[in-house]
């Protein structure tokens, strides 16, 4: 049995923290890092490595968005024959001359709440320009169709297809958001409809209503991730384990077996089958998009308790044929890719995590 595990932010964006691995005891990993065989490539985010594993070519983003709607709307709508965008809501903040961006990560939203922004976008942008299935007929005659299929996911169906380049919202988490607004030939009009909708939400009497009980105003979106449904996809596992909704929704896109992330591996290893798996070990990603340095540590220090020490104990015991961690990082993603014959090469010393960062 082979076991991948995609492992974004193992190590910590930049060097302004050093002292960030000081006495992190990690030897599982350690060791793990040190006997393997090693790759590295240029760094595109967790999504363009997911997309580019399961076959999916670029489009004028990575094209999420349609991928992620043909899960979400269990075949009530269909993401075939037409252009959708991600247009997830969020919290802009001005600091410093600065305009920062927070995910659900950090705030809350209701079915409910979704629902009600989403009518009122709706309903300033009809116009004429497309049709919709018949569920949504109320909103058949717009040329921008929001849909909120989940609370923190929605989508933007559009009349025509925008010359409009985008960035994932993973990347603008936590982030100024000045560089990473939509580009191309048309990112004035995107722009243009990008303030409109801060202003819209901004003055909704629900915003005041939740900023008066101490939430986050839902006061934008971020549109990301455009494109159409891909042709064909190629899934080389046999099992996808993640609690992520893009490679839940390439493994449906690929007809492959895909379960919740178990808690830990050794829960992992009594719930596979033989095959390639991959598992999506995302817990550290937050953590660095919004500076938690300490829950950064705590939380990898976690994962060397219920991952790393226990899939190590599996490789030297031989039920683990294969271990690959890839790491995705500002510096490149890296590959480190391990069986258990490489425990036996005394010369590949442990090293501690940091030499590993950049």
């Amino acid at each position: 049995m082979k076991l991948h595990l995609l492992i974004p932010s193992l190590f910590w964006p930049g060097d302004s923290l050093p002292e960030i691995y000081r006495d992190l005891p990690l030897p599982a990993l350690e060791t793990l890092l040190a006997k393997s065989l090693r790759t590295e490539e240029k760094s595109q985010g967790v999504e363009a490595w997911l997309c580019r594993t399961f076959g999916v070519a670029k489009q004028q983003d990575w094209p999420v968005a349609p991928l992620t709607l043909q899960a979400d709307s269990a075949g009530q709508v269909t993401a075939e024959g037409h252009y959708w965008l991600r247009a997830d809501p969020v919290h802009l903040r001005l600091e410093h001359n600065q305009i920062m961006l927070a995910d659900s990560q950090i705030f809350r939203i209701t079915s409910e709440e979704a629902n009600q922004l989403a009518d009122l976008l709706n309903q300033h942008f009809a116009a004429d320009g497309c049709d919709l299935p018949s569920q949504h007929a109320a909103a058949a005659q717009q040329k921008l169709v929001f849909l909120p299929l989940t609370p923190d996911r929605w989508y933007l169906r559009v009349a025509e297809t925008p010359a409009l380049q985008t960035h994932a919202l993973s990347a603008a988490a936590g982030q100024d958001i000045h560089a990473l607004l939509p580009s191309g030939t048309d990112n004035m009009r995107w722009q243009g409809y990008f303030n409109e909708i801060q202003m819209l939400l901004y003055e909704h009497p629900l915003n005041q209503a939740r900023e008066a009980q101490g939430e986050l105003a839902i006061n934008g979106i971020w549109l990301w991730g455009g494109g159409t449904m891909p042709r064909s996809l190629n899934c080389p596992y046999t099992q996808v384990w993640s609690n992520a909704a893009l490679p839940r929704s390439l493994a449906l896109a690929c007809a492959t077996e895909h379960a919740e992330l178990p808690s830990t591996a050794t829960a992992w290893y009594q719930s596979a089958t033989t095959g390639n798996h991959l598992a999506i070990l995302d817990m550290l990603q937050e953590k660095t998009q919004y500076d938690n340095a300490y829950g950064w540590r705590e939380s990898l220090k976690k994962l060397e308790q219920d991952w790393f020490a226990p899939l190590l104990a599996a490789l030297k015991q031989g039920k683990l044929d294969q271990l690959t961690l890839t790491v995705i990082s500002e510096h490149g993603d890296k590959n480190f890719t391990i069986t258990r014959d490489d425990l036996w090469k005394f010369w590949r010393t442990a090293k501690p995590l940091a030499a590993y960062a950049a």
